[in-house]
């Protein structure tokens, strides 16, 4: 769309909660530290109490998200890059990897595996707001890619592309996708995340889930390259079982803990993983609305099936803007999204550094559909102020 949109004046009614970051995220609605159990802090993390309450979070995300008896569930240090670098050092390098980028950390670990471990690897890229051909993905090979793309705003729409009968493993970071979108688990055999999307928790640790196959290969796999203690997950051909129990490799917050514990009480107060994944489909239908009859936005996926409903990337299509140089709507962008900050009616939302100049609004199950309602006539209101300045 590229018609100028017609003048608004200042909304009266800001979001309840203008927390619209896509990391760390909102907390969930309610929300307060009262609600936070503490009797394990300033307790040992090995001592009975600690191990409990890791075990409990161990034990919640198994059932909240339906994980299958047979696959371990693990705290990591280092957030989901943590997690998933673990996996890769400890278990990459036993098979050929065909690894799919579509943003930035996408693009990360396209790195991680090309150049620090320098494996033999093929790579599939798309630009931002597309998709590469997943179709591509070789059964024998090793799959490492994103679920979602937290910086661009684009997912996979399903796991239908992954064979059944794979031989080599599936490496999934999910960090922004669980807990929002249906994860198929018969098709992952390693998948992490962190606690601060969908569920609003605090940072610092990720998880990690191993299929059978993939202990299988922790086991029976001995990579070439030195191996940090932080992604020591085996010894001798065993698997450190421990870890999988609440023994975490390094000391944890057993504060960010209890509010991971928070968090997943909370889901299953809303009825479970489906009702997260509802309220977020529902927040990004408001935008979708919004979107539809506004003349100065699109979605930066085009396409619906592939569209993010986490983190929404926007980009503003209106010739007065779309002229400007790249620095010039980069600080279009920046004076937008002061603009919001200015007048608490949104925090957070420009789009990623590496991503092209636009926005970035969390839908995640933490925002509330009525704030995402009350904030896009600031969105409006702020287009319209920062667009006169260009005149």
């Amino acid at each position: 769309m590229t018609t100028a949109a017609k003048p608004v004046v200042r909304p009266a009614i800001q979001p309840d909660r203008a927390h619209f970051s896509s990391g760390p995220c909102a907390k969930r609605p309610g929300w307060s530290p009262d609600n936070l159990k503490l009797e394990s802090l300033g307790r040992s993390h090995r001592s009975k109490l600690g191990k409990s309450r890791l075990k409990l979070a161990i034990d919640k995300t198994r059932a909240i998200l339906k994980i299958p008896a047979d696959y371990r569930i693990g705290i990591m240090p280092g957030s989901d890059t943590g997690a998933i670098e673990a996996a890769f050092w400890s278990m990459l390098g036993a098979r050929p990897v065909d690894v799919f980028a579509f943003e930035s950390f996408g693009e990360d670990w396209v790195t991680d595996i090309t150049k620090q471990l320098k494996v033999d690897a093929t790579t599939h890229k798309a630009g931002y707001g597309q998709l590469p051909d997943m179709s591509k993905a070789r059964r024998q090979a090793d799959i490492v890619f994103t679920w979602n793309g937290t910086t661009s705003g684009v997912k996979v729409p399903n796991g239908d592309w992954i064979a059944d009968d794979r031989e080599g493993l599936t490496f999934c970071d999910a960090t922004s996708a669980v807990f929002a979108m249906s994860i198929p688990w018969n098709k992952i055999d390693v998948l992490t995340y962190s606690w601060q999307k969908v569920l609003g928790g605090e940072g610092a640790h990720g998880i990690l889930i191993l299929s059978p196959r993939a202990i299988e290969r922790l086991k029976t796999y001995t990579p070439k390259w030195p191996m940090p203690k932080l992604f020591r997950m085996a010894k001798g051909g065993e698997v450190t079982e421990g870890i999988f129990e609440g023994e975490t490799i390094n000391t944890p917050s057993m504060l960010a803990t209890e509010d991971y514990l928070d968090a997943l009480a909370w889901v299953e107060g809303l009825g479970g993983v489906e009702a997260t994944v509802a309220r977020s489909n529902a927040n990004l239908a408001v935008l979708e609305a919004w979107v539809a009859k506004t003349p100065w936005v699109e979605f930066l996926a085009a396409e619906k099936a592939i569209r993010s409903n986490t983190s929404v990337t926007l980009s503003i299509t209106d010739p007065r803007v779309v002229k400007l140089d790249d620095k010039g709507q980069q600080d279009f962008v920046k004076k937008f999204v002061a603009s919001l900050e200015k007048e608490n009616a949104a925090y957070d939302i420009g789009g990623y550094k590496a991503a092209p100049p636009g926005l970035r609004i969390w839908c995640g199950a933490t925002v509330e559909a009525a704030d995402l309602e009350k904030l896009t006539p600031w969105l409006d209101w702020a287009f319209e102020t920062t667009v006169a300045e260009l005149s």
